[in-house]
């Protein structure tokens, strides 16, 4: 006798598509874009928000539940509509959804930032993170990082994440070869300055970047001006001075939309992300897919994304960071070469790959062989940490 198992209902808390311009906003929506792309995935996705992406390809497939509440009283409505709706969670954006959730959850992770005072995180984020992350792991039936160094940090701090822990490596988002409106292109710099992307925060280390790149010749900064993209965060008052400091030799753009940040990857000669501590670093992945030479941290995720195609400093070291940009600002043979192998280097990573990885965590969660949706499958213990 055969038996036919009935597709999945996975919930997955869909609010960072609207609620987050870039970071986890970014990973929601490429999640579902590639999902959606899959016909013979016969699972029903129930998306937990509150306000729905008007994103047109996603069919009947998925259904938006979705609930104007505040924090913490969204999770306690997601929850309880999770368990009456769904099989299993998938947990983006708040551990506390994962706690609030009865039933089999997959929570993502992607740092450990919020335990490292030296990056100065959010202070209400640090609080709820350090309270809930702990009791998450506990109760999550899998744990998905972005990189091998979320991966171990998480590990390596709690004991219950060890054998229950897949990394699941971010991709390049289709939606940065969006076609540039000649509106925006007259807003943009001329090609060859220094761009620098992120939320303004501490762990960005725009004030070493800053020094670093004052103490180029002079000439240097003028053919090559420091460019900055990204919305404001917190504890912005020492950047933005130090930022101020440069004058016309600094612009900030503030956020972009996808079309306009690519085409700044590719009129840039030099991408500069000099950060503290990153669970993956996409801002680095994007760059390289657009060719530009990157100069980017030697520590934590960042190596995982760069390999062999980027020029490493110290984000410690304000000397570290001048010579990188100067070595690639300087040597065009260098410059170039770069360039091409960081094309290379960022077709190795796919959202098809991490979309392909969770729909495994999750059928796995919810007691069901993986059915390798996508193009790309990969065995689950083979990526158990």
């Amino acid at each position: 006798m055969f038996f036919v198992l009935e597709p999945l209902r996975i919930g997955i808390d869909a609010r960072a598509a609207v609620e987050v311009p870039a970071g986890r906003g970014r990973v929601v929506r490429e999640l579902l874009r590639t999902l959606s792309t899959w016909p013979h995935d016969d699972h029903r996705y129930v998306l937990l928000a509150r306000h729905a992406w008007p994103e047109p390809e996603l069919d009947e497939r998925f259904h938006w539940r979705l609930f104007g509440a505040g924090d913490p009283w969204w999770h306690l409505q997601a929850g309880r509509t999770a368990a009456r709706e769904c099989d299993v969670l998938l947990s983006t954006n708040s551990y506390v959804l994962t706690l609030a959730a009865r039933m089999p959850v997959v929570t993502l992770v992607y740092d450990l930032a919020t335990f490292e005072r030296s990056m100065r995180p959010n202070r209400r984020s640090c609080a709820v993170e350090r309270l809930t992350l702990g009791p998450a792991v506990r109760h999550s039936s899998s744990l998905l990082a972005i990189s091998q160094a979320t991966a171990d940090a998480l590990t390596g701090r709690f004991r219950a994440a060890r054998g229950r822990t897949v990394i699941a490596p971010l991709g390049v988002s289709p939606a940065l070869s969006n076609e540039l409106t000649p509106a925006e292109a007259e807003q943009l710099p001329d090609a060859g300055f220094v761009l620098a992307v992120g939320t303004l925060e501490p762990r960005k280390n725009l004030p070493r970047l800053v020094q670093a790149y004052s103490s180029l010749d002079a000439d240097l900064q003028r053919r090559h001006p420091l460019v900055i993209v990204g919305a404001l965060g917190w504890e912005t008052g020492e950047t933005l001075q130090a930022l101020r400091s440069l004058g016309d030799r600094c612009t900030m753009l503030g956020y972009v939309s996808d079309a306009a940040l690519a085409e700044l990857y590719r009129r840039c000669n030099a991408f500069c992300y000099p950060s503290l501590g990153e669970g993956f670093g996409l801002p680095v992945l994007e760059a390289m897919a657009a060719g530009a030479p990157v100069v980017t941290s030697h520590s934590s995720s960042l190596p995982e994304v760069g390999g062999d195609a980027v020029e490493y400093v110290d984000p410690c070291d304000v000397q570290s960071i001048a010579n990188g940009l100067r070595r690639v600002l300087e040597d065009d043979a260098h410059r170039a070469e770069l360039a091409r192998r960081a094309s290379e280097r960022a077709g190795e990573f796919s959202w098809t790959r991490f979309a392909d990885i969770a729909l495994q965590a999750l059928e796995g969660a919810a007691g069901r062989e993986p059915s390798g949706a996508g193009v790309e499958t990969v065995a689950r213990p083979e990526t158990l940490v």
